[in-house]
């Protein structure tokens, strides 16, 4: 059966414009959405990797709008480091084309593939654990937001509707809670009180992006530590990965996601609330090399909201884990009994931490902006 398996997808691999000897497939990283492998072929005695992707169709259901998006920005993006002297193959993905000339191939029982060149001599890591790595991965997301600064936004297709529209979120939040399917409610008023004493806060970024006080830019949407590329010799951020989620939206968004998941002290999962607060030492690494990669590209209101991205992302993700634990964790993945409960009281207690150090946050930003 394994072998089946392996020819078909060498049949798979074929319908790609790569010549040569399929040498292995195996799984590759660890990401929860699509499934990855990593292919070694040889021709005329190199030996060359691939990165090749099922993609995932109930996530991604326009695969064509997703593509599209993925395309336009990675041509973009090769086309800049070329033009400043960069190393494209390198510094960005490369798609590798279906031999009819398309970005992904369909096969007949309607499931979806593509592949990409595979970035050699580099790394990806799962948790910071050295102050250098979250500083390399702040200048990478600052540079690709620089490098993007100019691409048309608007054209970009929304692979995930209202993805950070925290104030949908929210009414979605508040349906949760009334409906309160699964007889939950009860048992956690006090976080639900925690999130609803800061609905105002909650369109605080939409409403200025419809103001026009913030301007709309191509995000990443998942600017953790591991969708950043580490060169294995000389240390340095090399190229920003996995833009299934790159979307129009604000630069606010990626920056708060990093702090979320970078500056804090604990696991996302953690059940001791004392191990929660915002590490201000990292928080400061992330500024300072998130604003170096930016290179001027920020508006001033920008600059000014980067504590509330922070936030708002933490409040918009424990908002998330809540709605999903009172709907019966249908969205997700759970290995253990209450384990979305345990997710959102982490982030609840990171934004109570945020709000103790506001004022220090606001400093820091301060100390690099210019």
């Amino acid at each position: 059966m394994q072998g089946e398996v392996a020819m078909k997808k060498q049949e798979l691999i074929r319908e790609f414009t790569v010549e040569g000897t399929v040498l292995s497939m195996q799984e590759y990283g660890n990401g929860h959405i699509n499934r990855t492998e990593l292919v070694e072929i040889e021709r005329d005695g190199r030996r060359e990797k691939y990165i090749f992707q099922q993609i995932n169709t109930d996530v991604f259901k326009d695969v064509d709008g997703l593509m599209e998006n993925i395309m336009g920005v990675t041509s973009y993006l090769r086309e800049r480091i070329e033009e400043q002297g960069g190393a494209p193959d390198r510094e960005a993905l490369q798609v590798i084309p279906t031999k009819n000339g398309g970005s992904y191939y369909r096969a007949p029982d309607g499931k979806c593939y593509r592949m990409y060149l595979f970035i050699s001599d580099a790394v990806c890591y799962d948790a910071v654990k050295r102050p250098e790595d979250f500083y390399e991965s702040a200048e990478a997301f600052g540079n690709f937001q620089a490098l993007l600064a100019d691409y048309p936004a608007e054209k970009l297709h929304e692979t995930i509707p209202d993805f950070h529209n925290t104030g949908k979120r929210f009414a979605t939040f508040c349906r949760a809670v009334r409906d309160d399917i699964c007889g939950r409610a009860s048992s956690v008023e006090q976080e639900i009180a925690f999130i609803m004493a800061r609905e105002e806060e909650m369109t605080a970024l939409t409403d200025r992006l419809a103001k026009g006080e913030l301007p709309l830019r191509v995000t990443h949407n998942d600017t953790k530590l591991n969708n950043v590329m580490i060169d294995s010799r000389t240390g340095k951020g090399l190229c920003v990965i996995d833009l299934d989620t790159v979307m129009p939206g604000l630069s606010l968004y990626d920056f708060g996601d990093s702090i979320r998941f970078g500056a804090n002290t604990s696991a996302e999962d953690e059940t001791d609330l004392a191990k929660v607060s915002l590490d201000l030492g990292n928080y400061e690494v992330f500024v300072k090399g998130y604003l170096k990669g930016c290179r001027g590209s920020l508006t001033e209101k920008e600059l000014t909201m980067l504590p509330v991205g922070a936030k708002l992302m933490t409040l918009e993700c424990g908002m998330r884990f809540l709605t999903d634990y009172l709907s019966g964790d249908t969205y997700f993945r759970i290995h253990r009994e209450h384990h979305n409960l345990d997710r959102c009281r982490t982030q609840l207690a990171l934004v109570a931490d945020m709000e103790r150090k506001w004022a220090q946050m606001h400093e820091i930003v301060a100390k690099y902006r210019d």
